[in-house]
């Protein structure tokens, strides 16, 4: 659910940010924005903001609560669809494919661009059929054996199989809150997405849990290409190569995860990374 009362005031007429954007231009985009706004009614959330994700690597969206970064990124699978009074507006494709094309399925869509959210949300199903239904009703599987591979495969590349091997008939919901991010993460990739969102993946967790969630991104980012909303600028800075800075949804900043943290170009997102503000 997103809460309305934080976006109505994202962006005012009477705030003007003198952007130090950078380089937006990934040289192998697999995603590339434009131009893109967001409006709940007539309030706007997102304003004139673009970027590119970057194919195999990871983009952290950071800035402070209610900038934007969620609503932004609901926007790269078409799950403001969802929310009737929303609207956007500019250019979003996947690799070249405008993806509010009239007619496109934004189920098929999801297939492509996988997000796992801030609460672990298991299937009230075993753990093999929480990871087996996407590739079901996605027809990716002609049979049991095909199916099986999936799950497993699927469960290895999350890091789990070992863990649950011996119980894949047990609930989902019987997992720690770890190994049930861990689960989401494997029924995203069963459907063999081409990008996974990830909207504050780690934030429900303890630090261990945490750490090997960070860990998996790691090794995803080998297949995937991930964009990851965090309000831990000690998790963006492990995690991704590059980082986009939100103020008021607008982007303020965007360029690689090293330069943003040791020498931003722009006065509020030093103040935000300092502690300034957030």
């Amino acid at each position: 659910m997103i809460d309305l009362s934080s976006s109505e005031s994202l962006v005012s007429d009477d705030i003007k940010i003198n952007k130090t954007v950078g380089n937006i231009y990934a040289d192998d985009a697999k995603m590339s924005m434009r131009n893109v706004n967001v409006f709940y009614g007539e309030k706007q959330a997102i304003k004139d903001v673009s970027l590119d994700l970057a194919k195999n690597q990871v983009t952290a969206l950071i800035g402070p609560s209610g900038c934007g970064k969620s609503t932004f990124l609901r926007c790269l699978n078409r799950m403001n669809d969802t929310i009737p009074i929303c609207r956007v507006e500019g250019e979003l494709k996947l690799d070249g494919d405008d993806i509010y094309a009239k007619g496109l399925d934004p189920v098929l869509l999801r297939a492509r661009v996988g997000m796992v959210f801030q609460k672990p949300n298991p299937f009230p199903k075993s753990i093999y059929d929480n990871v087996a239904y996407g590739p079901k009703i996605h027809g990716l599987a002609t049979n049991k054996a095909e199916l099986d591979e999936i799950v497993v495969t699927s469960l290895q590349r999350a890091g789990l199989f070992n863990e649950v091997k011996d119980r894949l008939d047990s609930a989902g919901t019987g997992l720690s809150g770890g190994q049930q991010q861990r689960l989401c993460i494997a029924r995203t990739i069963a459907v063999s997405p081409e990008v996974i969102l990830m909207d504050e993946p780690a934030s429900a967790l303890d630090p261990i849990a945490t750490a090997v969630i960070e860990e998996l991104i790691d090794e995803l980012k080998e297949k995937y290409t991930i964009a990851i909303v965090t309000h831990s600028m000690q998790q963006a800075a492990r995690v991704s190569q590059t980082t986009a800075y939100f103020h008021m949804g607008q982007l303020v900043e965007v360029g690689e995860t090293d330069q943003i943290f040791t020498n931003p170009s722009h006065e509020l997102t030093e103040n935000y990374i300092t502690g300034r503000f957030g």
